[in-house]
């Protein structure tokens, strides 16, 4: 059959639905939705030189407000607050400042400048000048670093474009040891461990990565391995036992404690990576390592899974990045003098944006759903763990069991001190009755239940008396109770027939009692004499 020729043919176009969408990738999962709510902003513009270097103060120290510090030109630039603000300048003699570090408490920040002079400033004033001057290079120093683990506020790691690693005492100026030749090239990466404050890593132009040990001196590096790029970054995972680094376009993952064996390359900018840094999820706590290149893009690396999370892209080429301890500000420096800031929204990101698995034409494949996290708000967090089996050879610590309080202990601790009196008598029990009056005594309160008691109350109260006066146990105690009922309720008592009978009960108990008594004393007058010639 010919087909219709006077019809003009226009064909269909396919339904928006049908084509893949872009951000499939990064909209699939949480961890996009998490990275997408930064608010992105420019801190810093119009700066003629690069931002070379940010980095934050440590958590302890910048408190709920985080403060940075970034190096571009001849000084140092602080911002801080929330959102950051620019509080002061630090400027240093002139020349371009490079790779300010903060003291492990924050209150001092070193910076090195084109000339190779270290100086060491006061955070909190940047008027006061330098409380100490390093002179030890004799090229740019692009790498400074106080220890992170351990507290120590007294030393100081330096290297530069001169190839000379210097570990430094502060207090005095003079370095601990120097090595003048550490790498064969410029030295642009330093690292200091968390888990010990004696471990650096440098590296360099020689496509190198040292690891130096502070307690060996200059006696050389304790570990070394090839990145084989020119290694631009290096930076210590949280454990201590990872070392993360950067060269060319490819980030790398060695094992420290291993040996410095290769566990992963990552190869997912298209230019030179420029710097590392840690970055904290807020709401997770987990951490992520974020890497910044040239290609303008910051990636988030999972280094747990081994796998690229999200992207972040800025309009300008990279050379620095940093991201507060809390995790709620990320920044990066670009290489025309711009600083983004990317905040995180307050209000929380819809979660059904990041549930959603959006597909192309081919791959119909849905994410891998994942578990969701235990919060405190959570009425589940609290009960996690309790319908797990103990295993062979775990301590088992058992719940202690409830202790149920009497009704006269409940009655005693709202003050109710002759309600408590009457609740006791009614259960029949002589040592709860007896402990109750005691408790009544030492709280002075005795005497005036005594005579608030009305007649049937009363009633119950000698009755006690007249079961239990003559018990050895409670003898003394109950007699004296007795003679304070008698001597303060004779006139009930007169009137009422049933506690006269009581009365003269207990009287008639009290005189057997007495008998008994006598009768015991004449046995033990007999007995004891027996007992002494015995003996002898």
């Amino acid at each position: 059959m010919a087909a219709d020729t006077s019809k003009p043919f226009f064909p269909a176009a396919p339904h928006s639905a049908l084509l893949p969408s872009r951000s499939a990738a990064s909209r699939s999962t949480p961890e996009g939705s998490y990275w997408r709510a930064f608010r992105s902003s420019e801190l810093v513009s119009g700066a003629e030189f690069p931002i070379t270097d940010l980095t934050f103060a440590p958590a302890a120290a910048s408190g709920a407000k985080p403060t940075l510090a970034a190096a571009w030109s001849t000084s140092v630039h602080l911002f801080s607050g929330d959102p950051l603000k620019s509080l002061r300048r630090i400027s240093v003699a002139g020349d371009l400042a490079f790779s300010p570090s903060f003291r492990c408490d924050g209150a001092l920040l070193a910076a090195g400048d084109k000339k190779g002079v270290v100086r060491v400033f006061r955070s909190d004033k940047a008027s006061a000048g330098a409380l100490r001057t390093l002179r030890a290079h004799a090229a740019e120093t692009r790498v400074v670093r106080y220890p992170v683990a351990g507290g120590d506020k007294l030393h100081l790691l330096t290297a530069g474009d001169d190839a000379l690693l210097a570990y430094w005492d502060v207090p005095s100026e003079t370095p601990v040891f120097t090595v003048p030749a550490a790498h064969r090239d410029y030295i642009r990466g330093g690292a200091a461990s968390p888990a010990d404050p004696n471990i650096f890593a440098t590296g360099s132009y020689d496509r190198s990565v040292k690891l130096w040990d502070a307690r060996t001196g200059n006696t050389g590096p304790s570990l070394s391995f090839l990145h084989g790029e020119l290694v631009e970054s290096v930076l210590f995972l949280p454990s201590g036992g990872l070392l993360a680094t950067a060269g060319g376009n490819v980030v790398k993952i060695w094992d420290v404690i291993g040996g410095g064996r290769l566990l992963h390359s990552v190869e997912s900018h298209v230019k030179t990576v420029m710097a590392l840094t840690l970055g904290k999820m807020a709401g997770t706590g987990e951490m992520r390592l974020l890497s910044a290149g040239i290609d303008g893009y910051v990636k988030s690396f999972d280094f747990g899974k081994l796998k690229i999370m999200h992207s972040l892209r800025h309009p300008q080429p990279l050379l620095s990045v940093a991201c507060s301890p809390c995790g709620s500000v990320l920044v990066a420096g670009s290489a025309k003098g711009k600083i983004y800031m990317g905040k995180r929204k307050k209000k929380a990101v819809d979660e059904e944006e990041g549930r959603k698995a959006v597909s192309g034409e081919i791959d119909w494949v849905s994410p891998e759903p994942e578990k969701p996290v235990l919060r405190p708000n959570y009425f589940r967090y609290f009960l996690r763990g309790q319908n797990e089996k103990a295993k062979e050879g775990d301590f088992v610590i058992e719940k202690p069991k409830k202790v149920k309080c009497a009704e006269h202990d409940k009655l005693l601790r709202k003050f109710r001190h002759k309600d408590a009196l009457v609740s006791a008598l009614v259960k029949n029990n002589p040592r709860s009755a007896v402990a109750v009056m005691e408790e009544l005594v030492a709280r002075r309160k005795l005497v005036m239940c005594l005579g608030n008691l009305d007649m049937e109350e009363l009633g119950l109260l000698v009755e006690f008396l007249c079961r239990n006066a003559t018990l050895p146990r409670y003898a003394r105690f109950l007699l004296g109770v007795a003679n304070k009922v008698v001597e303060m309720r004779e006139e009930d008592i007169r009137s009422d027939e049933k506690l006269r009978v009581h009365i003269r009960n207990l009287k008639r108990m009290v005189a057997e009692e007495i008998q008994i008594q006598h009768t015991l004393q004449g046995i033990q007058g007999m007995i004891s004499p027996m007992l002494a010639l015995a003996a002898r």
